[in-house]
Formats: C-alpha cells, sequence, structure tokens
C-alpha cells in the first residue's frame, strides 16, 4: 500500500512541469513582442537600407523565428513526453510530428536549431566585420564547431543506441 501510494504521488508530481511550459509560452509571447517591435522599428527605414543592412534585418528576424520554433518544439514535445498527451481532436492543423518525437529526437532538435541559430549570429558578424575584432570572430567559429560537433556526437551517440537496442 505505501509502495502504491508513493508511485501514484511520483507520477502525479509530472503535473509540476506543467507551469514551467506555460512560462515558456509566456517566452514565445514576449519574442513575439521583440519580433513585432524590431519589424515595426525598421519598417520605415526599409527603403533607406542598403542590401547588407537588408540582409542583416532579415537574419535577425530568422533568428527570432528559429528561437519561437525552439520554444514550441520544447513545448510541445516536453508536455507530451513528460507531462500528459495533447488532445487536439480530429484537428487537421495538428502536425504531423506532434506525438512522435521523443526524447532522443527532442536532443537532436534543440541541437540543430541551436547550431542554425549560432550560424546565423556567426553570418551576422560576418556581414558586419568591420565590427568585429579577429579574437571575437574566432570566438564565435570555436563556439560553433563546438555546437556542431556536439550535434554530430549526440546524433551519433543516438544511432549506436538505437542500433544496440535493436532499432532502426
Amino acid at each position: 500500500m505505501v509502495e502504491r501510494t508513493l508511485e501514484k504521488v511520483i507520477f502525479a508530481s509530472r503535473w509540476l512541469l506543467a507551469p514551467f511550459y506555460l512560462g515558456l509560452i509566456g517566452a514565445v509571447i514576449m519574442l513575439l513582442i521583440k519580433f513585432m517591435q524590431e519589424f515595426l522599428h525598421v519598417l520605415p527605414h526599409v527603403l533607406e537600407m542598403n542590401e547588407n543592412q537588408t540582409i542583416l534585418m532579415m537574419l535577425s528576424f530568422i533568428d527570432l523565428s528559429l528561437a519561437g520554433n525552439l520554444l514550441m518544439i520544447v513545448i510541445f514535445s516536453g508536455y507530451e513526453s513528460f507531462v500528459s498527451k495533447i488532445d487536439t481532436g480530429d484537428s487537421e492543423d495538428r502536425p504531423d510530428w506532434l506525438g512522435k518525437v521523443d526524447f532522443s529526437a527532442l536532443k537532436i532538435k534543440l541541437i540543430a536549431s541551436i547550431v542554425a541559430i549560432s550560424g546565423i549570429h556567426l553570418l551576422k558578424a560576418f556581414m558586419d566585420l568591420e565590427k568585429q575584432s579577429k579574437e571575437d570572430l574566432g570566438w564565435m567559429v570555436g563556439i560553433y564547431m563546438a555546437f556542431v560537433v556536439s550535434g554530430v556526437l549526440l546524433a551519433w551517440m543516438d544511432r549506436l543506441h538505437n542500433q544496440s537496442h535493436g532499432g532502426h
């Protein structure tokens, strides 16, 4: 009886994660506000911008979008993996990947998003080269490569794990 009660408490404790996911939804809202703020800030100046400034602006928008996507992946897959299945009924808008992203796939998606976001930051730095020191650029390339190597190693480890457990 004590064991069964303990197991019920442990199982119910997964709901303690729900406020974290609500907080992440708040972070998506904050990201949307920053996106709109930046968009409205540059809109009146778009005709005055040169090609590099326009590309930097677009990279900033892509960066914010990728960060938002990353948050949504964590919210959906984390909630479904650790708290409860999301019941969307028969909604045709339900993403195909929903319910299929396990913890292993989540790690790969996270590192891929981090690599993409850091790659955009690196590209922005190279587009604005005169404002960057060689030391800063070296650190940025080194950090980017650390993310890339981490992603490759995570994918390799997951592949080895799946092979050793009869997965695909």
